[in-house]
C-alpha cells in the first residue's frame, strides 16, 4: 500500500489494522518475551489450584500480603498497600489500595482460571480385561471426540483423612509415562461413523487407560488394579479410599508451544481463560500506586455457570471488599454498596477468532481476527442475547478514548452469527451491583479444545489494554 493510500484510510479502518504493523524491533522483543513467559506459565499451571498457587507466589514477590495476616495484625490499610485474598485455593482477588475513598469505586479486571477438562469420578479406578482404567466426568463444554487418542496427564490434589494434602502430577515430565483414552479402530467403526460428532464418543466411554501390568501373585483378583494401587501408594502414600476426597483433573500432557512456522502464535491448553488471567495479573503487577483501588479478580467455576463457593456467584468478592473497607477503619454497608456500584470492570474472557476453515458460522464484519488486538464484546449471550451483559455505550466510549491514548490495538466482535449459538462470561454477575462492565479478551481458534491457539500480538495488546485501563479508568 502506498503512503498516500495509507493516509487516506478512514479512522474506522485504521482502528482495525494489524498490530504487527506498528511494532518496532524493541516492541517485537517485548511481544515475544511476554509470550515466552506466558508459555512457561501455561506449561506448569493446568488447574485452577496450580494457577492460584503460582499467582500468589509471584504476587508476594511484588509485595502483596495475605489479607488474613493483615487482619490479624490489626494495623489497617492505606494507599499503596497490596493485599490478596485466597478462596479455597481456587479463586484469588488482588487489591492495590488507592488514594481516593473506596466508595468512589474500584477498577476491576476479572477473569477465570478454570478450563474445560475431564475430572476423575470419586470412585474412578477399576479393572476390565486386564487393564486398569479410570472413570471420568467431563467438565465444561467439550467436544468429547477431541479427547481420545491424545497424550493426557493427571493433575490435582488428594486430601487424606488426616487432612494432609498430596499434590499429584502424572505425565508431564518427559521421563514419565502419559495416559490416554482409546478410540475405536477405523476397521471396526462402521456403526460409529454413522453417528453425529456429539454421539460418536459417549461421556461414559471417556475412560482413561491407567495401566496393564499385574502384580506377581497369580492367585490375586484384579491384579493390574492392585499393581496400580501399589505404585500410587509407593509414590504418593495414598490408598484407594483417598480418591473419595480428591480433585484430580485429566488434561492434555506436554508443554505449551509457539505455533506456526513464524512462531507468531501460541498453542496451549487452557487459553480460555488463563490467557486473560495471566495478562490481567501481569498488568496489575506493573502498578505501585493508583487513584482508585485496583482489583484483579481470578475466579473458578465459570465453565459450569460460576456456581459454588469459588465461583463468581458466591459472596467471596463482596465479602472481601467488605473486609478491605473494614481495614480502612470506617466500615458501613452503604460504603460497600457505593464501592461496588461505582466500579468499572473489564470482564476479561476470550472471544472467537475468525477461522477461514469455518467461515459459515461467522459474520465477518463483526468478527475478531488474529493480530488485531484485544476484543471488546458489547454483549455475549446466546441467540437473542440470552444471558448476556450488554455494556453501556458511555462506557465503551470511555474505553475507546483510553485505548487511543495508549495506542492499544483493539477490535469489536460478536461470538459468531446470531443463530449459531453463543456463550457467557462472569460479566453479568458483577453488573448486578450496578457497575459498568464489558467483556474484553483475546480471540482464539479451537476454543474449548484440548489445544487452543492465540496470536502473540493479541496477548501483548491485551496486557497493554489491561494496564491502560487500570491507569486511566
Amino acid at each position: 500500500m502506498t503512503e498516500e493510500k495509507k493516509n487516506n484510510k478512514t479512522n474506522f479502518e485504521k482502528k482495525y489494522e494489524l498490530a504487527w504493523d506498528k511494532y518496532s524491533k524493541e516492541d517485537l522483543k517485548k511481544v515475544y518475551d511476554l509470550s515466552d513467559e506466558y508459555i512457561n506459565f501455561m506449561s506448569i499451571c493446568k488447574t485452577e489450584r496450580e494457577c492460584v498457587t503460582e499467582f500468589i507466589k509471584r504476587a508476594e514477590k511484588f509485595g502483596y500480603r495475605d489479607i488474613n495476616s493483615v487482619i490479624a495484625e490489626g494495623k489497617g490499610v492505606k494507599a499503596g498497600d497490596k493485599i490478596y485474598a485466597n478462596c479455597m485455593g481456587k479463586t484469588l482477588a488482588l487489591f492495590l489500595i488507592g488514594s481516593e475513598p473506596i466508595e468512589k469505586g474500584l477498577k476491576i479486571l476479572g477473569a477465570h482460571v478454570d478450563s474445560p477438562r475431564l475430572d476423575l469420578k470419586q470412585n474412578p479406578l477399576y479393572e476390565d480385561s486386564d487393564l486398569a482404567l479410570l472413570k471420568t466426568h467431563y467438565y465444561g463444554g467439550v467436544k468429547k471426540y477431541q479427547w481420545v487418542t491424545i497424550p493426557l496427564a493427571i493433575h490435582g490434589v488428594v486430601v487424606k483423612k488426616d487432612g494432609s494434602i498430596v499434590n499429584i502430577v502424572i505425565g508431564e515430565d518427559e521421563s514419565e509415562p502419559v495416559v490416554g483414552i482409546s478410540d475405536l479402530l477405523i476397521h471396526l467403526s462402521a456403526d460409529q461413523m454413522q453417528k453425529t460428532l456429539a454421539k460418536g464418543i459417549e461421556g461414559e466411554s471417556l475412560n482413561v487407560c491407567f495401566g496393564s501390568l499385574p502384580i506377581e501373585d497369580k492367585d490375586e483378583k484384579e491384579r493390574v488394579k492392585k499393581n496400580i494401587l501399589k505404585l500410587m501408594n509407593d509414590k504418593y502414600g495414598i490408598v484407594e479410599e483417598d480418591f473419595v476426597s480428591a480433585e484430580l483433573e485429566v488434561v492434555p500432557a506436554g508443554r505449551a508451544r509457539s505455533y506456526g512456522l513464524d512462531g507468531s502464535m501460541v498453542m496451549a491448553y487452557g487459553h480460555d481463560d488463563r490467557i486473560c488471567s495471566y495478562t490481567s495479573f501481569e498488568a496489575m503487577m506493573t502498578l505501585n500506586s493508583t487513584d482508585k483501588t485496583c482489583v484483579t479478580l481470578l475466579v473458578d467455576k465459570e465453565e459450569v455457570g460460576s456456581i459454588g463457593a469459588t465461583g463468581m456467584q458466591s459472596k467471596f468478592f463482596e465479602n472481601t471488599v467488605a473486609e478491605i473497607i473494614n481495614l480502612m477503619g470506617d466500615y458501613s454497608d452503604i460504603k460497600l454498596k457505593r464501592a461496588l456500584a461505582n466500579s468499572k470492570m473489564l470482564s476479561s474472557d476470550v472471544s472467537a477468532a475468525f477461522d477461514p476453515n469455518y467461515p459459515s458460522v461467522m459474520e465477518k464484519r463483526n468478527s475478531a481476527f488474529f493480530g488485531k488486538g484485544i476484543v471488546f464484546n458489547k454483549y455475549t449471550g446466546a441467540r437473542g442475547k440470552g444471558g448476556c451483559n450488554d455494556a453501556n455505550p458511555e462506557f465503551i466510549a470511555e474505553l475507546r478514548a483510553i485505548m487511543e491514548k495508549h495506542n492499544v490495538s483493539w477490535q469489536t466482535a460478536e461470538l459468531g452469527k446470531v443463530d449459531q449459538g453463543g456463550g457467557g462470561t462472569i460479566a453479568y454477575i458483577l453488573a448486578q451491583y450496578g457497575m459498568q462492565v464489558i467483556d474484553s479478551g483475546v480471540a482464539l481458534h479451537n476454543m474449548h479444545a484440548p489445544w487452543e491457539i492465540a496470536s502473540k500480538a493479541d496477548i501483548y495488546e491485551a496486557y497493554r489494554a489491561y494496564k491502560a485501563f487500570l491507569i486511566e479508568a
